[in-house]
């Protein structure tokens, strides 16, 4: 299709006559005039903005990967079923690769090259915008393994979001689901068609062969969804709690025949398009196609008929009029209003759609503003729709009332803990450990702020700092109109990425458990906290170096000296030689064949406990080289221990002078999980020094429904049981009352003078319901272990106006006791709808958001063995 904007005199007219009909005398504000760009670099944003797809990026990397931290992944993606699904996207701050709002990506940044391919060659980020696209469009050509069946989604949303660590390390199933003739998906085959078809025309001029390709699968997968329809998210039913279909499929029908049409020319599929329009829903107050929301994942209507407004327009079709009437009445609603009714707009001028993700849903609809603008003749409806845009966009920048950009890596006061497991890169399986992220996750557009202009700068945030490949894709695409607009000149940043500051990946910890006459006994752990990238370490070992001297000086050899381990955690000890003529060995421990790796305890380090033992009164480990500096009140990090990988050394210093030089540990970065003080008399079986480890937070990504507010009502209080024996301590986490997820934590303490069996326990926390939806609950932390947690949602058969429904816990055998005069240790929870829609906190019995650090709470009931032994009942 032709890219030709004329001015055409029927056009005008026709858009005139639309918008008197429909506006007619209501009255509305316009917003102020964008006078300037301001002081940002666009060429820099849009390099960085393009970057974070690489960041993204499954499978076997290529050679030319600029991201230091990221490495091979997800290399036997589809083998449960004989196919080859390596590549693609990850979708978020998680490691599935949910195939729906990957294509809407891939097709939105394919029309921002369609639109504005001399914005992305100003800035000098044309070939890495199509070398990033076609990373995605491979996958999809993979993907498509018939012509009736398409692999749509990688990995399973609740078991990949309930570990907490890198991509390149996991060791959960990930199993691949797929849409047939049988098990149909329109959406997901009419999206993916549309990113082909997209893709297939703006690589026509430079890889015509690859644009066939593009194009062929395409068409095929236009047919399959056009011909066997279907709702994907009932066929793939895992990804209903992630990204449901809820706008249905005919816009996705609509979408992909348009972009079939503009990159065939082919009539067939601009008269399917036009035809499935009119099959969309309408607006119920106006009895208009729906003009409240923008394009997204899951919506394509908002782009489709901006599309076809200039298609149609420009060939003269009697549609024309019904596209250009909804497409100005939906970019109305963004600025000016439309029937008396306008887009929510925060104090500093942000027009906000929603609480999850509000910056992409700004972002996507400034795309769609940006090319209306250039396309309508309007002189007062081009700067409307072109100063809107341009004000969203620097506000993302930076030019909002905190002054501060919500670009990763870009600008001032950027937010620097995006909810995402790899940049983030814990070794523990915490969100809270490191407690910054030892990546920089440059480019990324976190969520963003609440309709307050209100924003928290937290990993735990994943309503606000969730990052996404379709948060970046809106935001991407208007930034190359940016450039065009306000970069001439601007470069985009030299020698980028910058080289990360690394900290140690690989070593030793170790202390001394006793010193005798005639044996040295050490306690050492070996850690994998490897993150440039991550990486299994199943070939690791340390050397342990020790001087016979005197062994040799009071007659006897090395033979006379043995090693025994007491406790092992899975490597072989032997003793070796190093230096003969002085008397130098070394006890090595081969943890080859043992798995080691940042995913978490035990994972993250294995622990042996190994005796070197020689003859009575010729023993003195004064002299060792890697005894120095080891004690025997704690485990300290030390280089005269080195690490070897497959017989490599990566850390550590041998005692001839060779070795690594050891990393500076940067200050963002935290000191090594500590290990508790050893007992100074070994035991014959003595035990590994756990660590604790939290479960993730779960990233979902839904379309949340908000639930109004009710007023609560007085409860009578009854008598709370005497808290002689056990009581609840309990903290809210998240204060904001009104959001899609509850975040109660509590710590159980027993006052008592004898052990308490966990599995003896319930505890109950009290809410409204807000709605049939069911709840969902997820432990994110538990020192007593996540998975000893049990949660059971009840509905109350005697409700109040403060409580019809209680969260109830119990926990496993496997949680174990609670000493006398000790603590359960903190148990943090979250609560969700299955369907994310808002909760309503502030009339819950047992909320109380002035309770930000854990305090006894009588509105949070125990029960030990059935019997009510702490709180009051509402």
């Amino acid at each position: 299709m032709s890219k030709n904007r004329t001015k055409r005199i029927k056009w005008v007219l026709v858009q005139a006559l639309a918008i008197a009909l429909l506006l007619g005398s209501v009255p509305l504000q316009p917003i102020s005039s964008v006078q300037a760009a301001g002081n940002y670099n666009y060429a820099e944003a849009l390099q960085k903005a393009i970057y974070f797809y690489e960041t993204q990026r499954s499978g076997a990397l290529p050679d030319t990967n600029r991201v230091e931290w990221r490495g091979d992944s997800g290399l036997l993606d589809g083998a449960d079923h004989g196919v080859d699904l390596t590549g693609g996207w990850y979708d978020a701050g998680d490691h599935v690769k949910f195939g729906l709002p990957m294509a809407f990506s891939a097709t939105m940044l394919a029309w921002s090259v369609y639109e504005y391919k001399e914005g992305y060659e100003q800035a000098g980020q044309l070939n890495e915008i199509l070398d990033n696209l076609k990373w995605a469009t491979d996958y999809f050509v993979k993907a498509h393994t018939a012509p009736n069946e398409l692999w749509g989604q990688v990995g399973a949303g609740n078991t990949d979001h309930a570990w907490w660590g890198p991509a390149e390390v996991m060791q959960m199933a990930r199993p691949s689901f797929k849409i047939t003739a049988t098990c149909r998906g329109s959406e997901l085959a009419g999206e993916t068609a549309a990113a082909l078809a997209s893709s297939s025309i703006v690589f026509k001029q430079s890889d015509p062969a690859y644009s066939a390709l593009l194009l062929q699968h395409a068409k095929e997968l236009y047919s399959f969804a056009d011909t066997y329809r279907g709702k994907y998210s009932d066929c793939i039913t895992d990804v209903a709690s992630f990204y449901n279909s809820w706008s249905g499929y005919e816009d996705e029908l609509t979408w992909a025949a348009t972009w079939l049409y503009m990159a065939t020319e082919d009539n067939t599929y601009l008269n399917k398009a036009i035809q499935s329009a009119y099959d969309w829903d309408t607006d119920s107050s106006s009895n208009t196609w729906a003009y409240k929301w923008t394009i997204g994942w899951d919506d394509k209507r908002y782009g489709a008929q901006l599309l076809l407004a200039r298609i149609t327009s420009e060939l003269g079709r009697p549609e024309a009029s019904d596209f250009i009437a909804s497409t100005e009445r939906n970019l109305n609603y963004w600025t000016v209003g439309t029937n008396g009714s306008r887009i929510t707009y925060s104090p500093g001028g942000l027009a906000w759609l929603d609480s999850w993700g509000s910056l992409r849903y700004s972002a996507n609809a400034s795309f769609l503003a940006f090319v209306y603008s250039d396309f309508v003749a309007d002189p007062v409806k081009k700067a409307r729709y072109n100063d809107f845009a341009v004000s969203q966009i620097k506000y993302m920048l930076g030019d909002n009332p905190r002054n501060s950009s919500y670009v990763v890596g870009y600008g001032v006061n950027a937010p620097e803990h995006p909810h995402h497991r790899t940049a983030h890169s814990s070794w523990t399986d915490s969100l809270s450990n490191p407690t910054s992220h030892r990546h920089t996750l440059y480019g990324a557009l976190v969520g963003g702020p609440n309709a307050s202009d209100q924003y928290t700068d937290s990993i735990n945030d994943y309503v606000s700092n969730e990052v996404a490949t379709d948060y970046n894709a809106g935001f991407t695409a208007s930034l190359a109109k940016m450039n065009l607009l306000y970069g001439a000149g601007q470069q985009p940043l030299a020698n980028f990425p910058p080289a990360e500051t690394k900290a140690d990946e690989m070593f030793v910890e170790a202390q001394v458990n006793q010193s005798s006459s005639n044996f040295t006994e050490i306690k050492a752990f070996l850690n994998n906290q490897s993150a440039w990238p991550a990486r299994m370490g199943d070939k690791l070992s340390f050397r342990y170096f020790i001087d016979l001297s005197e062994v040799y000086a009071a007659g006897y050899t090395a033979a006379n000296v043995s090693v025994t381990a007491n406790y092992n955690q899975g490597a072989a000890v032997s003793l070796k030689p190093f230096d003969d003529a002085n008397h130098i060995y070394y006890v090595l421990a081969d943890f080859t064949g043992t798995k080691i790796y940042p995913g978490g305890q035990p994972h993250f380090r294995k622990e042996i406990q190994f005796r070197i033992s020689g003859p009575q009164g010729a023993w003195n480990p004064a002299n060792d080289y890697s005894y120095a500096g080891l004690t025997s009140s704690q485990t300290v990090k030390t280089t005269k221990i080195p690490v070897y990988d497959a017989g490599t050394l990566v850390f550590g210093q041998t005692p001839d002078g060779g070795g690594v030089t050891p990393t500076p540990t940067p200050s963002a970065t935290p000191t090594p999980t500590p290990t508790a003080t050893p007992t100074p008399t070994p035991t014959a079986t003595p035990t590994p020094t756990p660590t604790p480890t939290p479960t993730p937070t779960p990233t979902p990504t839904p379309t949340p429904t908000p639930t109004p507010t009710t007023t609560p009502s007085p409860t009578p209080q009854p008598t709370q049981p005497p808290a002689d024996g056990l009581k609840v301590q309990y903290r809210a986490a998240d204060t904001n009352a009104t959001n899609n997820a509850m975040m109660p934590q509590f710590e159980i303490f027993n006052n008592g003078s004898s052990a308490v069996a966990m599995n003896t326990l319930k505890l109950r926390y009290y809410f409204t319901a807000d709605g049939t939806q069911s709840h969902q609950f997820w432990s994110d932390y538990a020192q007593i272990g996540s998975s000893n947690v049990q949660a059971t949602f009840v509905t109350m058969s005697t409700p109040t106006e403060t409580a019809d429904t209680y969260l109830e816990l119990s926990f496993t055998t496997a949680a174990g006791s609670i000493s006398a005069n000790g603590s359960s240790g903190q148990i943090q929870g979250r609560i969700s709808k299955t369907d994310w829609s808002d909760l309503n906190e502030a009339n819950d019995y047992s909320f109380d958001a002035t309770k930000t650090s854990f305090v006894d709470w009588s509105k949070v009931t125990l029960y030990q063995n059935g019997t009510l032994v702490w709180g009051i009942e509402p």
